[in-house]
C-alpha cells in the first residue's frame, strides 16, 4: 500500500513538473501547459492535449508558473520572476522572494525562459537541403544548400543567411558557387529600424568571379509575431565585381529589400518570400531582381519540406540575365 502511494504520488509530482503552468481566460476557461513564449501579442502554450497553442494576450484574465521567467515590460527593461501567482483579472504577480510585485498584463510585453548570457535573446532559423538527379541524354547532378537564421535581442537584430549550389552535366562542373550576407538591424522605434548589411558572392565557373557588397539604410518592421512577419527596408549600396581576367568594376545603386512570411493550417504550413530589387546609379542597367519564394510543411517540430522558386534577374544591361530555378528539399529549423 506504502508503495502504491509512494508511486502516485511520484506520478503525480512528474505531471506536474511538466506541466506546471495555468492560464485563465477571460470567458471563464483554464488551460494548463507550459508557458514558452510571450511576443507579439501571443502567448505560446504548450499541452499535451492541443501541441502548441497560441494564445491571444488581450484575451488572458491572468496566469500563473512555478518557472522562473524573464517578464519584459520595455525594450531594455527585464525582471527575473522567480514564480508567477495569480492575480485580479488583468493583472499577475511577480514572486521574487519577499518582495512580490502586482503587475497589470497591458504592461507585459515579453515573457520567455532566460538565456544564460543574453537574457532576452530569441534565436530561429533553418538549413534547407535539396538534391536533383536527372537521367536522360545529359545525365544532370544538383546540389543547393542554404541556410537563414534570426537573433534578436532589446532592440538590436542580427540576420545571417548564405547559398552553396553545385552542378555537373555528364560528370563535367557547371555549377559552383557560394555567397553569404550578414545584416544588422538597430530599433529606432517598434517598428522603424536601421539596417546595415554585407554581402559576398563567390563564382569558380563564371567570369564574375567575387561580388561584393555594402549597404545601409532605413527600414520598417509592419509585424513581427508568432503567426508570421514582414519588413522591408530601402538601401544605398556600393558593390565590387571582380572579373576572371583580372577586370574590376563598381557602382552604386539604390534598392529594396523585403522579408515576409506567413503560418498556415496551425502553423504546419509556411509561406516565405524574401528579395531585393534595385537599379545602378550609373544606369547601367534598368533593374536587378534577386528573390525567392516558397512553401514549408512541418513534418515535426524541427523537419520539414520544402518547394521553392529562386530568381535572379538583370534587365536593360549588355548581357541580361534570367534565370529561375525550382528546387524541393529537405530542412531542419530551430
Amino acid at each position: 500500500m506504502l508503495s502504491r502511494s509512494l508511486l502516485c504520488m511520484a506520478l503525480a509530482a512528474a505531471s506536474t513538473a511538466t506541466f506546471a503552468d495555468t492560464v485563465w481566460l477571460k470567458n471563464g476557461d483554464r488551460l494548463t501547459g507550459t508557458i514558452r513564449v510571450f511576443d507579439g501579442g501571443k502567448l505560446v502554450l504548450e499541452t499535451d492535449y492541443g501541441g502548441t497553442i497560441p494564445l491571444d494576450w488581450k484575451k488572458i484574465a491572468t496566469l500563473e508558473s512555478d518557472r522562473e521567467l524573464l517578464i519584459k515590460q520595455g525594450d531594455f527593461d527585464g525582471e527575473r520572476a522567480k514564480s508567477l501567482h495569480r492575480a485580479e483579472d488583468g493583472k499577475v504577480i511577480l514572486a521574487n522572494g519577499e518582495a512580490p510585485k502586482e503587475v497589470e498584463l497591458a504592461s507585459i510585453e515579453q515573457i520567455m525562459k532566460p538565456k544564460p548570457l543574453v537574457e532576452d535573446l530569441t534565436w530561429t532559423g533553418n538549413v534547407d537541403l535539396s538534391l536533383d538527379y536527372k537521367r536522360a541524354d545529359k545525365d544532370t547532378d544538383d546540389y543547393d544548400v542554404d541556410f537563414n537564421t534570426k537573433a534578436r535581442h532589446g532592440r538590436w537584430r542580427h540576420n545571417a543567411n548564405g547559398e552553396y549550389n553545385r552542378e555537373f552535366t555528364d560528370e563535367v562542373k557547371t555549377t559552383d558557387n557560394w555567397e553569404a550576407e550578414y545584416a544588422l538591424d538597430r530599433f529606432i522605434t517598434d517598428k522603424f529600424f536601421w539596417q546595415g548589411r554585407g554581402e559576398y558572392k563567390r563564382d569558380k565557373i563564371e567570369d564574375l568571379e567575387r561580388q561584393r557588397t555594402l549597404g545601409t539604410g532605413p527600414g520598417y518592421q509592419f509585424w513581427d509575431d508568432e503567426l508570421g512577419a514582414f519588413s522591408l527596408a530601402g538601401l544605398v549600396n556600393r558593390t565590387d565585381y571582380d572579373f576572371s581576367n583580372g577586370e574590376k568594376e563598381n557602382f552604386y545603386s539604390l534598392s529594396t529589400k523585403w522579408d515576409y512570411n506567413r503560418y498556415l493550417v496551425g502553423k504546419t504550413v509556411e509561406f516565405f518570400t524574401t528579395g531585393e530589387i534595385g537599379r545602378p546609379l550609373d544606369n547601367t542597367a534598368d533593374y536587378a531582381l534577386d528573390a525567392e519564394m516558397g512553401l514549408r510543411y512541418k513534418v515535426t517540430d524541427w523537419a520539414s519540406l520544402n518547394v521553392k522558386a529562386e530568381k535572379d534577374q538583370v534587365s536593360g544591361a549588355e548581357g541580361d540575365v534570367d534565370e529561375t530555378r525550382y528546387t524541393v528539399g529537405f530542412g531542419v529549423g530551430w
